[in-house]
């Protein structure tokens, strides 16, 4: 490993260029080195925020990826595969943005292949640092809610138009569709919160007359310690339900907006402003039970978080910040999905 890790960002879309490069910049461990896009819009756009970096083409990308440490693949999904596994074969560390793979065998054998080469490989959750994820894990282990009996979890938007040319063509078996999308974070932070699945549910549908995937589903997990997970991903929601809410013995934690992070960096407010993360009071979520209720300071969301915990992997050996095993368990629970649908 160089002093800095050396990283080439692959993909400029909305992930490579508001999740990635923004944390991949701020962090002095880190050096952006290659960004790859074939778009002229996206390289301009590349250049003008990060000068310092290399901006190709994908032709281009075997030449310049050379002394390279560190890919991120911030691609469609139908891509992960072939392009992780390139970068594996070459020798380096990889990041795959979710979902992880479009099927868990491919997942697995991403796994064994980072296994054999002794490479660090891991998938970009970031959810798993929104600020109310991170409220809800404190009052778990703060015993707030007593024992924890049913978690709702939405990511809901009106968002009508496709704007992706991807998204608009892809499939399911292409790894579209907001079950692959959204449904990937809400599954990932169900398990991680109350362990595997002993029984799994879904519904999806297509309401959108483009979409060629799904675009309205729900999932219900009922996990091996009792608790009943209900998960809802909708891009056709005109009135929004609340981000969590997760009923316990003693009391319930209620939060209705989600984290802001997403439309800071999009607003241009990054990683290192006094601002970023920060969730006003107006947006904290209630503990309690019915005339017994009490706001909740939310944790400040941190997507930068991931970088700093793969900055102490790759140099120092620690964990990584997503087991890549936890998202092949995800991609099951989807699989099982897919299966109860056909």
């Amino acid at each position: 490993m160089t002093e800095k890790i050396s990283t080439a960002l692959l993909g400029y879309g909305l992930a490579g260029s508001v999740f990635h490069a923004p944390s991949l910049e701020a962090l002095v461990e880190f050096s952006l080195d290659v960004i790859v896009t074939s778009d002229p819009g996206r390289q301009a756009a590349a250049r003008a925020a990060h000068p310092r970096a290399r901006v190709v083409g994908r032709d281009e990308w075997a030449h310049a990826g050379e002394g390279v440490d560190l890919v991120v693949v911030a691609t469609p999904p139908a891509t992960h595969v072939a392009l992780a596994r390139e970068a594996l074969e070459g020798g380096c560390a990889v990041v795959v943005d979710k979902p992880f793979t479009v099927t868990s065998a491919e997942g697995e054998a991403l796994i064994a292949l980072a296994g054999e080469k002794g490479l660090v490989l891991t998938t970009y959750q970031n959810r798993r640092w929104d600020g109310e994820y991170l409220t809800l894990k404190k009052l778990l282990a703060e015993g707030t809610l007593g024992q924890v009996r049913r978690f709702e979890s939405r990511l809901e938007r009106w968002q009508q138009d496709i704007t992706k040319e991807w998204k608009a063509q892809a499939t399911a078996a292409d790894g579209g569709g907001i079950l692959y999308d959204l449904g990937t974070h809400l599954i990932d932070q169900a398990l991680q919160l109350f362990g595997p699945p002993v029984r799994v549910y879904g519904e999806a549908a297509a309401r959108r007359p483009e979409e060629k995937a799904d675009d309205d589903a729900f999932v219900a997990l009922e996990h091996a310690g009792g608790v009943v997970s209900h998960l809802w991903m909708n891009l056709n929601v005109p009135q929004r339900g609340p981000r969590l809410r997760v009923l316990g013995s003693g009391a319930a934690f209620t939060k209705d907006m989600a984290d802001r992070q997403e439309a800071q960096l999009a607003a241009g407010i990054l990683p290192g402003d006094p601002a970023y993360g920060v969730d006003p009071e107006e947006n904290w979520g209630l503990v309690g039970r019915d005339g017994a209720l009490r706001p909740v300071p939310t944790e400040r969301g941190n997507f930068t978080g991931f970088y700093e915990v793969l900055a102490s992997a790759l140099l120092e050996g620690a964990p990584v910040p997503v087991d890549p095993a936890d998202s092949v368990a995800a991609l099951r629970v989807i699989e099982e999905v897919r299966r109860q649908l056909s």
